[in-house]
């Protein structure tokens, strides 16, 4: 499954078209604007709510537990720490993760899916390497649930992370710098 991971700030035309777009090809949209207020945040994942559940792509609340009470959504997916602080759980809940130990406290604790990273060289994490295919690997080998490949996934590189045995793969920019004139067949 590809995963839309969202940054509005990096969008080359409309947000919320930009995510209505990528719902064509992702099984699934993880909200996730670090800059907002939960109250901002609440706003928009109001709106994107709509639109997933428009296009029958399932819908993932990052970070804040209160939003995803307020609007509901598929999932909630958390840091590690979040993760691990979450007085209950009350919906399918990912958590990232950045070693094999997170991984699998996180499996043991409940977890039901995690996004490993970061696989390939990134802007986001300009000047931190990455931790690889072998990495990846060996979170899948040590836990029994879905393990998404996360970072720097493109068009040349996504099939080597499923090739490992992930579940999918989560991409950011192939789908916010997305633009109308761009062949839509990459994202697919």
């Amino acid at each position: 499954m590809k995963i839309c991971v969202t940054n509005r700030l990096l969008c080359r035309s409309d947000f919320s078209e930009t995510v209505r777009k990528a719902c064509e090809t992702a099984g699934m949209v993880i909200l996730r604007e670090k800059d907002l207020t939960e109250t901002e945040y609440t706003e928009l994942a109001r709106k994107i709510r709509k639109i997933c559940n428009d296009t029958g792509t399932d819908f993932c609340i990052n970070k804040y537990a209160g939003a995803a009470k307020a609007v509901g959504c598929d999932a909630l997916q958390l840091s590690y720490s979040d993760f691990l602080a979450l007085p209950e759980k009350f919906c399918r809940t990912g958590v990232s993760v950045h070693s094999v130990e997170e991984a699998v406290t996180a499996a043991e604790k409940g977890a039901d899916f995690l996004i490993a990273g970061h696989i390939f060289a990134t802007d986001c994490k300009k000047g931190v390497p990455p931790r690889g295919l072998e990495f990846l690997t060996e979170i899948i080998s040590n836990v029994e649930i879905p393990v998404y490949a996360i970072g720097g996934i493109n068009d040349a590189n996504m099939q080597s992370a499923l090739d490992c045995g992930a579940a999918g793969v989560c991409i950011m920019s192939g789908y916010m710098n997305f633009q109308k004139s761009l062949d839509r067949s990459i994202y697919v």
